[in-house]
């Protein structure tokens, strides 16, 4: 189950970006699939929780795949795909290691590891992908709060994922897995 909602999870930010609207916050814009993107570092770390981080790398190699090709069926640019790419690789590798090495309980590695990976992934993807750089969707003056935006929102589903874990019995304090 961990596995499948970690893969439908990253399916589903896809085609929530690609089928919604984005929500609008004052200057804050962000894509409905980033609540989902912020899901994804949650359901990576009840993986790699129960299946260790050798066989967490084996399911983020098969989760970029998926990712990918479900962004180039729904008509992303090729720039769009490789920033997206990119972004997912740096993120997860990132949330992976960081989860490993923490030595304190699963909850506070969920959180700690969640918005690292969050942040990466939000850089990564607005300065590659929708700058200038990649496909040229946004200004310059324009991705700092792009990454904002979508760093505030990935970083509330961490938190709000993190608290819900610490309620539910048996992840409290789960012993670290490599």
């Amino acid at each position: 189950m961990r596995i499948f909602l970690y893969l439908i999870s990253i399916v589903i930010a896809n085609v929530a970006t690609a089928a919604l609207m984005p929500l609008e916050f004052g200057i804050f814009i962000i894509p409905v699939g980033t609540l989902f993107a912020g899901a994804t570092f949650i359901f990576r770390d009840l993986v790699q929780n129960k299946y260790g981080r050798k066989k967490t790398y084996m399911f983020i190699v098969i989760a970029l795949v998926l990712s990918a090709t479900v962004s180039f069926i729904l008509g992303d640019t090729l720039a769009i795909v490789a920033a997206s790419a990119l972004a997912f690789i740096i993120a997860e590798s990132a949330d992976t290691e960081i989860y490993t090495r923490l030595k304190v309980s699963f909850v506070w590695r969920v959180f700690y590891s969640g918005i690292v990976g969050g942040i990466l992934d939000s850089a990564v993807f607005v300065i590659v992908g929708m700058s200038s750089i990649g496909a040229g969707f946004i200004p310059w003056e324009a991705v700092p709060v792009a990454i904002l935006s979508q760093v505030i929102a990935k970083s509330a589903v961490q938190t709000v994922g993190a608290l819900i874990l610490g309620q539910m019995r048996g992840f409290r304090a789960v012993p670290v897995q490599s």
